[in-house]
C-alpha cells in the first residue's frame, strides 16, 4: 500500500486553510514597501526592519510547518507505543479535520476502529476548520459526538485512544477535563490514550509568533490530565514543536 500523504501536503494545507493570514501579511509587506519609497531617508531603516521582521515571521511559520507536517516522522507513527493486543479496539478523535485515521487504521490493522468528531460549528468557529472540512471528506463511518456528552462506546472497551492535534480545540478547561474523564471511562484498564499537540512554549512562539497562543501550555495539559484522573505514563518529543503525551487510567482524581 502506498503513502497516504502527498509531498508538501502539510504546508500546502496550512497555507490554503489560513490564506487570509498570508494575504494580510502580503498586503502589509506591500504597504511597507510603499512607505519605504515615500518616507525620508532617515526613516527607511526602520521600515526595512519592520519589513524584514514580517518576512522572517512568515518564512519561519512556513518552514516550521513544512518540517513538522512534511519532513518529520509525525505521520509515520513509528514513535507510537505498540503494546496492545493483536486486534486492538481503537478510538480516533478529531475536531473537524481528520488527517490521521487512515494512517492509524493501517498502523493498527487488524483493529476494531471507531472514529469520532467533536467539531461543533457553533462553538468551534475557526475559519480554517471550515475550509478543511470542505477540502477533505470525513473518514468513513465517523460519528459526531459532543465533548459534553457520552462517547458511543462502553466503559473499559478501548485499547488505544488517539487524539491527534485536536483536543486543543476544547478551549474551556472544565469542558476539556470532563471530556478526558469520558475518555478515561471508555479506556481499558491496561489501555492508553495518546494526545499529540503543539504547546504554548518558546519553540512554538519562535515558529508561529502569536499563533502559539492557540495552543495550551504544558501546565494546562497536566492540569487537564490530573482533573480527569489520568497519569502521564510517557512524554515524547516527536519534534521540538510537537509533544505526545501517553496516558493511562491509573491516576487519581484527587
Amino acid at each position: 500500500m502506498g503513502p497516504l500523504r502527498t509531498p508538501f501536503q502539510g504546508v500546502w494545507n496550512v497555507v490554503r486553510f489560513n490564506w487570509h493570514f498570508y494575504a494580510f501579511a502580503l498586503a502589509l509587506a506591500i504597504a511597507l514597501v510603499v512607505v519605504w519609497a515615500v518616507v525620508p531617508p532617515a526613516g527607511r531603516p526602520y521600515v526595512l526592519t519592520a519589513l524584514g521582521g514580517l518576512l522572517v515571521t512568515i518564512a519561519a511559520s512556513l518552514a516550521a510547518s513544512a518540517y513538522v507536517y512534511d519532513y518529520s516522522n509525525l505521520y509515520r507513527l513509528d514513535w507510537l507505543p505498540t503494546a496492545w493486543p493483536t486486534q486492538p479496539r481503537v478510538l480516533s478523535i478529531s475536531a473537524g479535520f481528520d488527517e490521521i485515521s487512515p494512517t492509524l487504521q493501517r498502523k493498527c490493522a487488524p483493529a476494531d476502529f471507531l472514529a469520532v468528531d467533536f467539531y461543533d460549528p457553533a462553538r468551534h468557529t475557526e475559519v480554517s476548520i471550515k475550509r478543511a472540512r470542505r477540502a477533505y471528506a470525513s473518514f468513513p463511518g465517523t460519528q459526531q459526538v459532543d465533548t459534553r456528552g457520552a462517547l458511543p462506546a462502553p466503559a473499559d472497551s478501548m485499547d488505544l485512544i488517539f487524539a491527534f492535534l485536536s483536543a486543543h480545540e476544547i478551549r474551556d478547561a472544565d469542558e476539556r477535563a470532563a471530556f478526558f474523564r469520558e475518555l478515561k471511562r471508555v479506556l481499558k484498564p491496561d489501555g492508553c490514550i495518546v494526545v499529540t499537540e503543539h504547546l504554548r512554549d518558546p519553540a512554538n512562539f519562535l515558529a508561529y509568533s502569536i499563533g502559539f497562543l492557540h495552543f495550551h501550555s504544558h501546565r494546562a495539559w497536566q492540569a487537564t490530565y490530573r482533573a480527569a484522573g489520568l497519569r502521564v505514563q510517557q512524554e515524547i518529543k516527536i519534534t521540538p514543536l510537537i509533544t505526545a503525551f501517553i496516558l493511562d487510567k491509573n491516576g487519581s482524581t484527587a
